[in-house]
C-alpha cells in the first residue's frame, strides 16, 4: 500500500525530511530551507500559555440522559423530555498546580461540563467541592497568587497560603472540606461534581427558581490519605489521567447521577443565610435533592491537546431556561472565564471543534481575528440591524430578570439572620468520626505549623476555634506539638 506524500503546511511536496539544506557538503544551513524553518517555527509555537488555574486536566466525551421530569422548573430544551440524550464533553482538573503537576495532589478538582444542546452549548463550570474559599471575585487573583509559586522562591509557600486564609475567615468551610478525607480523590471517576454556584432556572410560565447542581458518582466515593497521595504522585504523576483513559478504553464507562436543589426565587431574600454565598451549602433538609438525569462518559479524545487543552468552558454560555443568579463569584466568572480563553486560544476559540456547537450552529456577526475559520457568504453583512437576510434577535430572554434596588457602590453582601463564616465549617467537623477528625487536624497542622509568623498562625487558629471549640483545641495542640519537634 503506497503512502501519501509528505507536504509542507502549504501543501507543497517535501523532497527530504532527513537533511537540512546547506551551503555545500558539510557547510552551514541556508535560510532558504523553507521546510526546516517551518518545522522549527511551528515547534516553537506548539505550546500555548497554560491555564493560570486548572492547568493540569483530563477530558472525555459522553452523553447526558434525562431520567426525571423537571419541566415544571425549567424550559431548557435538553431537559424537556425523559429519555432525551445530549452529547457532552467534560474536563476534570486540579486547580493550583502547573500543567506538569501530579494528579494525586490535595487540591480541589475542576468539574467542567459542556452540553452540546440544540439551543447552543451550555457550559456548567464547577468543582468536586460544593463550596469555595472566597465569596467575592475581586479577591480571586490574590487568592490564587497566594496558593501558587512564590515569585521569589519559585515554590508554594506555607506562609503565603495560610497568611491569605488568615485574612479570609470565610475560607474556613472549604479548608475543612479540603483537608478532610475527600481532599484527594482516588480518581476522577470516584468523586462527586458540583455546580457549586447558585444558578437560575426559568420555566415556560416565566416562573424563576434558584438551583444548585450535584453530580453524584455512581462508582462510589474513593479517596486517598495524604501518605497514599504522596506515594502515588511520585510513582505515577498521571494517575488520574491513566485511570480515566483506561477505564473508558476497557468499556467501563464512568457515570454520575445529577440531582438539583431547587429554591423558589421568592424565598431567597428571607432565607436564613445568603443563598448566593459560595462558601455555604444549602441544607438538604431545607431543599432536598431532586433527581434529573444521568451523565455517562464513553469516549476518549483522539488528541489531548486539541480537545482537552483547547477546550474552553465559560459559565456565561447559557441556554433558554437557565441563567445566572446574584452569586458574586459567578458574576465575576461570567467575564473572567471567557476572557481567559480569548487570551490563551484567541478570539475565535469557539470555532475549534471541541468548543463549537454540534447540535446547532453559531450564527452571528463576529468576523476576522486570528484563526477565523468559518466561511461566510461573501455578500453577508457584518453589522446588525440590517436590511438584508442576516440573523435577528428573538426578543425572548433566556431567563427571568433579577430585581435590583439601591445605590451603586462597593457593598458587602446583604446580611441574613444567620450569616456566619464558621457555623457550616463546624457542622461539617461535627459530622466526622473521631478518625476523620484526627486526619483532618493532622492535615491542617502539617501545613500551618510550617508558617513562620506566630500572628498568622494565631489568626488561623481563631477561625477553627470559632467553627468548633474542640476543632480549634485539637488543631492548636497539634500545631504546637509539630513546632516543638
Amino acid at each position: 500500500m503506497s503512502k501519501p506524500t509528505l507536504t509542507t503546511e502549504s501543501g507543497a511536496p517535501v523532497a527530504d525530511n532527513q537533511n537540512s539544506s546547506t551551503a555545500g557538503v558539510g557547510g552551514p544551513i541556508i535560510l532558504q530551507d523553507q521546510h526546516l524553518l517551518e518545522k522549527l517555527a511551528r515547534f516553537n509555537r506548539e505550546r500555548i500559555p497554560e491555564r493560570v488555574v486548572h492547568a493540569r486536566g483530563s477530558g472525555a466525551y459522553g452523553y447526558f440522559e434525562v431520567t426525571d421530569d423537571v419541566t415544571g422548573f425549567t424550559r431548557a430544551d435538553f431537559l424537556s423530555t425523559v429519555g432525551k440524550r445530549t452529547e457532552t464533553f467534560i474536563r476534570f482538573s486540579t486547580v493550583a498546580d502547573n500543567l506538569g503537576g501530579p494528579d494525586a495532589a490535595r487540591d480541589p478538582r475542576g468539574f467542567a461540563l459542556k452540553f452540546y444542546t440544540e439551543e447552543g452549548n451550555y457550559d456548567l463550570v464547577g468543582n468536586n467541592t460544593p463550596v469555595f474559599f472566597i465569596k467575592d471575585p475581586i479577591k480571586f487573583p490574590d487568592f490564587i497568587h497566594s496558593q501558587k509559586r512564590d515569585p521569589f522562591t519559585g515554590k508554594q509557600e506555607a506562609d503565603n497560603v495560610w497568611d491569605f486564609w488568615a485574612h479570609a475567615p470565610e475560607a474556613t468551610h472549604q479548608i475543612t472540606w479540603l483537608m478532610g478525607d475527600r481532599g484527594i480523590p482516588a480518581s476522577y471517576r470516584h468523586m462527586n461534581g458540583y455546580g457549586s454556584h447558585t444558578y437560575q432556572w426559568t420555566n415556560a410560565k416565566g416562573e424563576a427558581f434558584f438551583v444548585k447542581y450535584h453530580f453524584k458518582t455512581n462508582q462510589g466515593i474513593r479517596s486517598l490519605s495524604s501518605e497514599q497521595g504522596a506515594e502515588l504522585a511520585g510513582k505515577d504523576p498521571n494517575s488520574h489521567q491513566t485511570d480515566l483513559l483506561q477505564s473508558i478504553e476497557r468499556g467501563v464507562y464512568p457515570s454520575w447521577t445529577l440531582y438539583v436543589q431547587i429554591m423558589p426565587a421568592a424565598e431567597a431574600a428571607n432565607y436564613r443565610f445568603n443563598p448566593f454565598d459560595l462558601t455555604k451549602v444549602w441544607p438538604h433538609a431545607d431543599y432536598p435533592l431532586q433527581r434529573v438525569g444521568r451523565l455517562v462518559l464513553d469516549r476518549n479524545p483522539d488528541n489531548v491537546f486539541a480537545e482537552v487543552e483547547q477546550s474552553a468552558f465559560s459559565p456565561n454560555n447559557f441556554v433558554p431556561g437557565i441563567g445566572p443568579s446574584p452569586d458574586k463569584m459567578l458574576q465575576g466568572r461570567l467575564f473572567a472565564y471567557a476572557d481567559a480563553h480569548r487570551y490563551r486560544l484567541g478570539v475565535n476559540h469557539t470555532q475549534l471543534p471541541v468548543n463549537a456547537p454540534k447540535a446547532t450552529q453559531a450564527n452571528n456577526y463576529g468576523r476576522d481575528g486570528l484563526m477565523a475559520a468559518n466561511g461566510y457568504d461573501r455578500h453577508a453583512k457584518n453589522y446588525e440591524p440590517n436590511s438584508y437576510s442576516g440573523p435577528v434577535q428573538t426578543n425572548e430572554a433566556l431567563s427571568a430578570p433579577l430585581a435590583v434596588t439601591g445605590y451603586t457602590g462597593t457593598h458587602e453582601a446583604p446580611a441574613h439572620t444567620k450569616d456566619d463564616d464558621f457555623f457550616q465549617a463546624g457542622e461539617l467537623y461535627r459530622l466526622m468520626s473521631q478518625d476523620e477528625k484526627k486526619r483532618l487536624v493532622d492535615n491542617i497542622a502539617g501545613g500551618l505549623s510550617q508558617v513562620s509568623r506566630d500572628d498568622v498562625i494565631e489568626k488561623n487558629l481563631a477561625h477553627f476555634h470559632a467553627a468548633d471549640q474542640d476543632y480549634g483545641k485539637r488543631v492548636e495542640a497539634k500545631v504546637r506539638e509539630l513546632r516543638e519537634d
